[in-house]
């Protein structure tokens, strides 16, 4: 049965059985201490101290050989692959997504997504790989 569940992550991890989830996909905080043109901000997009304990659940209530997606800060990879690695992942892929518009600028113009799929154990290929760049449709965040 798949479904959404709306929580602290870590709290409703912890009463999810060892190896009970078949898939993950995650779009945690960037790490970046976003703000939106309206004002809001994302809790725990400040500091990193939630990353590790998410991740070691994530890893614990994954099924063996299965799949996570994790999209994720792109000025903050390091912390976030130290801690997919350090709970137990493995990378077996990456993906951008490309935009039509620019989210934000700097030194560039950010007009993409990134997530890794990291793997626990060793997953089955698929018959028909996704290309690692692929298209993003805007949905204005409704």
């Amino acid at each position: 049965m798949s479904r959404f569940v709306l929580g602290n992550c870590i709290d409703v991890m912890t009463r999810i059985p060892d190896n009970a989830i078949d898939f993950i996909l995650t779009d945690p905080p960037y790490l970046v201490g976003f703000r939106d043109r309206s004002g809001r901000t994302i809790a725990g997009d400040k500091t990193d101290e939630w990353l590790q304990p998410a991740c070691n659940e994530m890893y614990r209530v994954l099924k063996k050989d299965a799949l996570m997606v994790s999209f994720y800060g792109w000025n903050r990879v390091d912390r976030f692959m130290a801690a997919w690695k350090n709970a137990g992942f493995s990378v077996v892929g990456h993906l951008v997504f490309t935009k039509n518009y620019t989210s934000k600028a700097a030194y560039v113009g950010y007009r993409h997504e990134c997530a890794y799929i990291l793997a626990k154990g060793r997953p089955r290929l698929p018959q028909n790989p996704l290309p690692d760049v692929l298209g993003w449709k805007y949905s204005g965040n409704r």
